[in-house]
């Protein structure tokens, strides 16, 4: 590889912004490399040189820099420094209009909207260094020649198998578990390998799960909610073609409702009466403010509930690596069904999932989180229960609040013209009626998050006056 001298980085770090330093470095310099401004043996500046040209610590450098080195954008060499890895440079983009934001999301991005999701965890930057060293060792782990596993790396299924053993109560083993690409993919699996039939879901209820269901062909069958979870005397009325029931039992999506014990045992009563499977999508469980976790629903009848897990609500979704367990059976035939087409995770996503689970990253990850997230609830509810009534706030990372749909749209209006786009609930339901905000919290900062509650209180009292 050709040695240049080194030579000045230009780049601009915004610490107001959402995206955390090391990001903002790396994602400058990956763009550096692609438009060509660096090239192929061009050696960058030391960590602690750019540190102290970019006044930061010295480790945001190092983070950003392994992020890259593990991306294959940089390539380091002991003693001599970090060089632009070959065959990087000059990819520049391909979308329409020249610049790297999509022309549909330019506008929206100057203005700085602040969008509040039920999906984007909060992350503890200070807890940063165990995902750095994550992928380290995916680095320098000797990739497998073949295909993986179609049921996942073993080490990482037996390490979740562990995982759902300690904290949900699942007893199961590597036998029981299929890693998936996040609870929609592990949905699809499922929905794959059971009998032909129609699908009973919440309603209100999980945007995709929907969209799941019907792309597999399969007819969807809305099933109410109510403060105690799914009504099973509801589903009981269902059409008899109706194969699986969809249920988010520990923390109902979006009410934030947790089913009671009565609905557990009558769901799985309903589900041995008619042959039911049911799907239980557990995504956000670990965070529990007032108690414990809950039980899984699958600590009741292990042969009759699919158990959909995801690291999505704590690492992140764009690490794409969750988990279905099931009685070994169903998951040999989901494994069969994937190996055909050789449908598994990447192999670096499932390595550095293992470390983050070995070396207890995600446990600390969950334990700074769940405070964060009940300190932000309690927030909440404060400012917003003068307005109507607030639910799901033992748990998770966001809030619902019940108010008239024509009155909740006018807030959505006046929230957006403010900079803050906040869903709305009649927007989860298809054929119940139901009005309010869904309000997520995780992904914000803390200058964000008190932005947005101003917003939404000054929207609300101008509008409900």
């Amino acid at each position: 590889m050709a040695r240049r001298t080194p030579s000045p980085l230009s780049v601009a770090l915004d610490r107001g912004a959402r995206e955390p330093l090391p990001r903002q470095l790396a994602d400058s310099v990956r763009s550096a490399v692609q438009r060509g401004a660096l090239t192929a043996g061009e050696r960058l500046p030391s960590t602690r040189a750019l540190a102290d040209d970019l006044g930061v610590a010295r480790g945001v450098v190092a983070d950003a820099f392994d992020q890259l080195i593990a991306e294959g954008w940089l390539t380091g060499l002991r003693g001599s420094g970090t060089f632009v890895a070959d065959g990087v440079e000059g990819i520049v983009s391909t979308r329409s209009g020249g610049g790297d934001v999509p022309p549909d999301r330019a506008s929206a991005a100057q203005r700085d909207v602040i969008r509040l999701d039920t999906g984007t965890p909060w992350i503890d930057e200070r807890l940063r260094s165990g995902w750095s060293r994550a992928w380290r060792r995916v680095a320098a782990a000797r990739m497998p020649a073949g295909y993986p596993d179609p049921r996942g790396v073993p080490e990482l299924r037996a390490a979740i198998a562990d995982h759902v053993s300690r904290h949900r109560g699942l007893a199961c083993s590597g036998d029981n578990i299929v890693v998936t690409a996040g609870t929609a993919h592990g949905l699809a699996l499922a929905l794959e390998a059971l009998p032909a039939g129609a699908v009973a879901v919440e309603d209100p209820g999980y945007r995709a799960a929907v969209a799941t269901v019907e792309l597999s062909g399969r007819t969807v069958v809305d099933v109410p909610v109510d403060d105690s979870g799914i009504d099973v005397e509801l589903l009981s009325a269902t059409p008899d073609d109706v194969r699986a029931v969809y249920v988010t039992p520990a923390h109902q999506h979006p009410l934030g409702v947790a089913m009671s014990a009565g609905r557990r045992v009558g769901l799985i009563g309903e589900a041995r009466r008619r042959g039911l499977m049911i799907l239980e999508d557990d995504y956000d469980s670990e965070f529990r403010y007032d108690v414990a976790p809950l039980p899984a629903l699958a600590q009741l009848d292990p042969d009759r509930v699919i158990y959909l897990g995801t690291a999505s609500k704590t690492l992140g979704p764009g690490l794409r690596v969750g988990w279905l367990v099931a009685p070994a059976l169903f998951a040999d035939e989901v494994a069969a069904r994937r190996d055909g087409r050789h449908d598994t995770p990447p192999w670096p996503a499932q390595r550095a999932m293992l470390s983050m689970l070995d070396e207890g990253y995600l446990t600390r990850l969950v334990r700074a989180a769940r405070r964060q997230y009940a300190i932000r609830s309690h927030a909440v509810i404060a400012a917003l229960e003068p307005f109507g009534e607030v639910s799901g706030g033992a748990a998770g990372m966001y809030l619902t609040l019940s108010l008239e749909p024509s009155l909740a749209e006018r807030v959505a209006r006046r929230a957006l013209d403010d900079g803050v786009e906040v869903p709305l609930l009649a927007d989860y339901c298809r054929t119940s009626v139901r009005g309010g905000l869904v309000i997520g919290y995780g992904g914000v900062s803390d200058d964000e998050f008190e932005q947005v509650l101003r917003v939404l209180v000054r929207a609300l009292r101008l509008e409900v006056g």
